[in-house]
């Protein structure tokens, strides 16, 4: 070989071997110490670089075991560094690396409690002198593949009340063709596995000029708990359970301005539970779910497509001073937010539009409402669920209406359906609403400040079209029908019934607010009213005012000074009507009851002065008709009236101390025929009044400093007719609107006849007629404490009235009769059994079970006696057992509180008396079966007698004619 070539090639050789040398050995050992010199000056903590491979040839770059941080505590590190560059950097210059992979990164992120980073502490850089570049050319790269395996990412944060600590491990990296200067995108995957089993994955492209990015992005699994504490130091909740799922396609955009959109985008939460910070629950909720969402930042637009959600279960209280203590849990964190934002000028606060919610479906379904209002003095809970919501095309900017389904349980019976179209800006909807077996006892806690009642019972229907016009003012109309059965209400001073109805119907119902009230017709079924006149004359309806400040009057001459609701009802109809009046003014008191009360009332219109027609019937004491027939301007009396009022047949002793207090004689008999025909025109009375009085007998005189000075039976005598009857006509003419309004004279009618009233005949000689022998039919005997009529008595009763249709001009006289002695004790008993019933019904109508229309009906076991004893005895002797009896035992306390109360009972003169009357009622009602007409039979006022010898209470009866 030439030694030309020998040394050529010995040339390259040591040229190889030094370039070898250089590379492989001594390049990477300067350049770790280097680095490693480097790392010890500018670096805070303690940082090594174990070692540095590079391959000459192949341009391959390995770093080995990165340590930045304490030996137990690194905060930055990774296990080996590899980059293959390739040769054509040089010609083509870009820096051109074929691969890179890290693996085994270690980045530990904390914040301390001043918002420090850790990682922005751990190098002193000293600042460089500021270049100035003319060009704003990136740095020329191309890398045709990045992999990431095994790292690890640490975060910790001190800055919220409880420190964050989350670990992302098994993190996976990988990103292919990236180019700085090229229009084209690098393709990137991400996963890692989060805390508490949680996963993130994300792949996409990546483009660097214009800086962009397109994609999926998928979490799994994320457990709330991990990042509730940037939550609960913004919102005061305490989350006991939660998880989050998401995954979208989005693509974002930096060549302008921030531009990011969300597309397909997908959420489910759940199970969530949620408690305020004192441990009460405020939310449970088994999922809620997004789907077909999207999101566009630079639009400030979100749409939801589908929102579905069930089985949440939530809480809430409106406390005793008027506030949500929802509303009071985040009002501490709104002050705080208010007073640490940063003030804005107005020009700012302009520039931000409000961001767009577009709801296109949503549907709640099995929700459930536990709401308690403590503003009364008795708590009010109501439950409402099942709840099941369904809202379509809503927008948060609300220019558009969107439609609303809601159906809901009320309680445990009631039920609430609504569905229409509501619009928020401005504010306007249509609702049609259904409401079924609303329990009215809910509005007891709100009734008891204003009125002594309580709402024994009550259900509300309605079929309803709700409009709202406007907000400001307020505007709204509600068209529909109202029903409401089985309301009870109690006067709870006396604890007797007030108010009462099977069923009221609203149909036709129009409220315009503020201006109208139309209802087409009102329909009453078995209404009931009690009204009394106390001694003092007032009434129960002033007792029941609960007397309250006049903190209001100011509202009130403001409400006044507007214009009046105009209102106009249709038509009235009563069926089956009853109600109780009382007079306790009067010694003795005066109570009488009306029954069977049915008619109609027409059109009441406050706007129109038109007269309205009545027609109403009814009973007085069962027997009695009475009718009230005419027609009245029923806002303006005085405007116009034509009322004729016709009573028939009333029994003259249920006016007795009537007749006590101003005549001063007891009545002993009689019946009472009445028509009364008022007549108002402008203000003018012009009024007919006929009074008849059949069979009139005064009985024992009475003190009464309220007694006209009058030969009172002496005129009696002198206004009897030839039958036995008084008749009056009075009429009265005057103007109502003068003060001096005077009557005319009473015009007696001149006394025809004096009639002469034929002695009683005997009873045997009756008894004789219908074949009766010479049995005695002066009386019937009753069992003790008993009305009915056993076998003997309705055998002497058969026999009494066949003689009295024998004999049509005879009238009978029955006199109920008690015994205290005999029918005392059982009274006591049946009196004491009934309280038991009584009392039992009002706790099942209080816990709102299902009873029987009458307490009559309920059926008190032995064993409940007992408890129920002791309320009866402190209501009825008004006083507490006894100390000596809680050394007794149950049975003997119970014994003696027994017999105590039945003491009391035994000798009522009420009792008794009532005994009585039921006793004569129950005679005339057999007579009456058998075919006796009623007008011949007459009830005397009660007395007593003494036990017969057949151990029966004989009741007396008495023979009379015309």
């Amino acid at each position: 070989m030439p030694n030309g070539m020998k040394r050529t090639f010995t040339g390259v050789a040591l040229v190889l071997i030094c370039y070898s040398l250089l590379g492989f050995l001594i390049l990477p050992g300067i350049a770790q110490r280097i680095a490693n010199q480097q790392l010890a000056a500018y670096a805070t903590v303690p940082a090594s670089l174990q070692r540095i491979e590079f391959n000459p040839f192949s341009l391959e770059l390995s770093l080995f075991g990165l340590r930045i941080g304490e030996q137990d505590d690194r905060q930055l590190a990774f296990e080996r560094l590899f980059l293959d560059l390739q040769w054509d950097s040089l010609w083509q210059r870009t820096l051109h690396l074929a691969n890179v992979e890290l693996i085994e990164p270690d980045v530990e992120v904390r914040f301390a409690e001043d918002g420090t980073l850790n990682l922005s502490q751990l190098f002193e850089v000293p600042e460089s002198e500021p270049t100035t570049s003319e060009g704003g050319d990136i740095f020329p790269l191309r890398m045709d593949r990045l992999q990431l395996v095994g790292g690890r990412l640490a975060f910790q944060d001190q800055r919220p009340s409880e420190p964050i600590a989350l670990v992302y491990d098994a993190l996976t990296f990988e990103l292919h063709n990236l180019a700085t200067r090229s229009d084209g995108s690098a393709d990137a995957r991400l996963t890692a596995s989060g805390p508490s089993g949680g996963r993130i994955d994300w792949q996409g492209d990546i483009g660097l000029q214009p800086l962009t990015s397109s994609g999926q992005l998928q979490i799994s699994d994320l457990q709330l708990k991990d990042l509730w504490p940037y939550v609960r130091d913004a919102v005061p909740l305490t989350l006991k359970d939660g998880s989050l799922e998401f995954s979208t396609n989005y693509r974002l955009d930096l060549s302008d301005d921030l531009a990011l959109r969300l597309e397909n985008a997908k959420a489910a939460l759940g199970p969530l539970a949620l408690d305020s910070p004192d441990g009460h629950k405020l939310i449970r909720m088994e999922r809620l779910e997004l789907s077909e969402t999207s999101l566009d930042l630079a639009r400030q637009q979100i749409s939801i497509g589908k929102l579905r959600s069930r089985n949440l279960e939530t809480w809430a209280a409106r406390e005793a001073d008027g506030e949500l203590d929802w509303q009071k849990l985040f009002a501490s964190t709104s002050d705080k937010t208010d007073a640490d934002a940063p003030a804005t000028d107005d020009t700012a606060k302009g520039a931000n539009a409000p961001w767009q919610v577009l709801l296109r479906d949503a549907q709640l379904r099995d929700y459930r409402v536990h709401l308690v209002d403590r503003v009364p003095d008795d708590e009010v809970a109501l439950e409402l669920g099942p709840l099941d919501l369904n809202i379509r095309e809503f927008d948060s900017l609300g220019t558009s209406p969107f439609s609303l389904e809601l159906e809901t349980g009320v309680g445990k019976q009631g039920a609430i359906q609504a569905n229409g179209q509501l619009q928020m800006s401005p504010m306007s909807g249509k609702l049609a609403v259904t409401t079924r077996d609303i329990d009215l006892r809910i509005a007891q806690a709100y009734l008891s400040p204003l009125v002594h009642l309580e709402v024994r019972s009550g259900l509300l229907a309605s079929e309803l079209e709700v409009e709202l016009k406007s907000t400001e003012p307020l505007a709204f109309s509600v068209r529909g029908s109202v029903d409401a059965t089985q309301l009870h209400t109690l006067d709870t001073i006396n604890n007797r019934d007030f108010v009462k109805w099977q069923r009221l119907q609203l149909s036709g119902l129009d409220y315009q607010h503020p201006s109208s009230l139309t209802i087409e017709r009102v329909d009453l079924s078995q209404p009931y009213a009690r009204f009394i006149i106390n001694p003092d004359l007032s009434t129960n309806i002033n007792d029941l005012l609960v007397e309250r400040s006049e903190a209001g009057d100011d509202n009130a001459q403001a409400q006044d000074s507007s214009e009046p609701l105009a209102i106009r009802i249709g038509g009235i109809a009563i069926a089956d009507g009853s109600a109780n009046f009382a007079d306790f003014s009067l010694r003795p008191p005066f109570v009488t009851a009306i029954q069977s009360l049915n008619g109609d009332i027409g059109t009441l219109d406050n706007r129109e002065q038109k007269a309205a027609s009545v027609n109403v019937a009814g009973k007085v004491d069962q027997y009695a008709p009475v009718s009230i027939k005419g027609s009245l301007t029923p806002f303006d009396p005085l405007q116009s009236l034509d009322i004729a009022t016709s009573f028939r047949q009333v029994e003259l002793t249920t006016l007795t101390p009537y007749s006590g207090k101003f005549a001063g004689y007891r009545i002993r008999k009689g019946r009472l025929n009445l028509d009364l025909h008022y007549r108002i025109e402008q203000g003018r009375l012009n009024a007919e009044n006929k009074v008849v009085l059949e069979q009139l007998q005064l009985g024992e005189k009475v003190d009464s400093p309220d007694a006209v000075d009058l030969p009172v039976r002496l005129a009696v005598a002198l206004l009897k007719d030839s039958k036995g009857t008084i008749s009056i006509e009075l009429p009265v003419q005057g103007n109502l609107n003068d003060p001096q309004f005077s009557v005319m004279p009473i015009v007696w009618q001149t006394l025809r006849n004096l009639v002469v009233r034929a002695a009683q005949a005997p009873f045997k000689f009756i008894a004789g007629l219908a074949g009766g022998s010479d049995a005695d039919l002066s009386h019937v005997g009753f069992e003790p404490a008993s009305s009915e009529l056993d076998s003997e008595a309705r055998k002497r009763l058969d026999t009494l009235a066949s003689a009295l249709k024998q004999r049509p001009a005879l009238r009978l006289e029955v006199e109920g009769m008690s015994a205290a002695a005999v029918d005392g004790a059982l009274l006591a008993e049946q009196r004491l059994q009934q309280e038991f019933r009584e009392t039992q019904y009002r706790i099942l109508q209080r816990r709102g079970d299902k009873v029987p229309a009458d307490a009559s009906q309920i059926q008190v076991e032995a064993e409940d006696e007992a408890a129920l004893l002791e309320g009866i005895y402190r209501s009825r002797l008004k006083q507490q057992p006894p100390a000596e009896w809680r050394e007794l035992d149950d049975e003997e306390r119970a014994a003696q509180m027994r017999k105590a109360v039945l003491d009391s009972w035994r000798d009522s003169a009420a009792l008794l008396r009532r005994l009585s009357r039921e006793r004569a009622a129950a005679i005339k009602g057999y007579l009456v079966d058998v075919g006796l007409d009623s007008e011949r039979v007459y009830l005397l006022d009660t007395g007593t007698t003494e036990q017969g010898s057949d151990g029966k209470v004989a009741t007396a009866m008495h023979l009379g004619s015309e």
